[in-house]
Order: structure tokens, then C-alpha cells, then sequence
């Protein structure tokens, strides 16, 4: 039996990634901060050189857009600022929009002749089809927040066959 410390694990298994954290920024509840966020998000994932999917991204983006435009658009009298929460691990990243609104919002699927009301269906679609997963969560100022956790490669959609 071998004395002394055991020996540490090499360095690439206990470094995090460069680009593992967790950045926070608010805006305003105004239509205007829709395509902040997420131009926000795409430039903060380029600038870290996080390895994200062209399809998870897109998806990604499309998700913030949806949150962002609900908080906008549900929230914005009790909650004149929101904030925006990207968290990125070692291949997955979570986004969370913050409001002060105690509503929890319910995933709807709309009549087709609606116009709107899809967003948050839409927000557990895809991730739902990027494997991920999504939930809202009540906050300490009795708000909410609505979150998305992606894989950064999308699932195999098409396993190879056995013959």
C-alpha cells in the first residue's frame, strides 16, 4: 500500500472550463429590451467561445425572445425592470428571466386563429426537443423565474440501426 497523499487528478479534470459562469444583467419591461437580450446573449456566448450548437443556439435565442417578450407583456406593471441570467456549465447552459410579477404562467397551446399565446408551449418545445429541461421558479421578492437549462449539441435525432 502506497503512503503519502494521494496523488492529485490531472489539472484538465479539475480546471473549469474558460467559459463556465454565470453572467447577470437587467433592463427595462419595454418592447425595446426583446432584441437587446438576445443580441446580449449571442454576443456574451461568441465573446466566451462557449461551443454551442447552431441549432441549440438558434433555439436558444428563440427561447430568450419568447421570455423576455412575456415578462414585457405580463409583467412590466408590477415589474418595470427584468433581469436576465445566463449560467454556463462544462456542455449545458441555463437562461432565467427574473421579474417581480407573483403570476406563474401556464404553457397554453392556442386555438390556430389565435395570434398570440404560444410563447411559454413554445419555450418547453424546444427545449423539450433540445433535451433540456424548464420550469418557474418563485423568487425571495415574490416574483418569479423562468428558466431553460440546453445541452450545447442537440440529441441525436436519428440513432444508427442495428441490422
Amino acid at each position: 500500500m502506497p503512503s503519502g497523499p494521494p496523488a492529485e487528478p490531472p489539472e484538465e479534470l479539475t480546471s473549469p472550463f474558460a467559459y463556465e459562469g454565470v453572467w447577470r444583467f437587467t433592463a427595462p419591461a419595454l418592447d425595446a429590451s426583446v432584441p437587446q437580450a438576445r443580441h446580449a446573449v449571442r454576443d456574451l456566448l461568441a465573446e466566451q467561445r462557449v461551443p454551442v450548437a447552431a441549432e441549440i443556439m438558434d433555439g436558444l435565442l428563440l427561447i430568450v425572445s419568447e421570455l423576455v417578450t412575456n415578462a414585457v407583456r405580463h409583467a412590466a406593471l408590477l415589474s418595470p425592470q427584468i433581469a436576465v441570467q445566463l449560467t454556463l456549465g462544462a456542455n449545458w447552459l441555463q437562461i432565467a428571466i427574473e421579474d417581480s410579477h407573483p403570476y406563474r404562467p401556464k404553457a397554453l397551446e392556442a386555438d390556430q386563429g389565435d395570434v398570440g399565446g404560444r410563447g411559454l408551449w413554445l419555450v418547453k418545445s424546444l427545449t423539450a426537443e433540445a433535451g433540456g429541461k424548464c420550469g418557474v421558479e418563485l423568487t425571495a421578492n415574490g416574483g418569479k423565474a423562468i428558466w431553460a437549462e440546453l445541452p450545447f449539441a442537440p440529441l441525436a435525432t436519428n440513432p444508427p440501426r442495428v441490422p
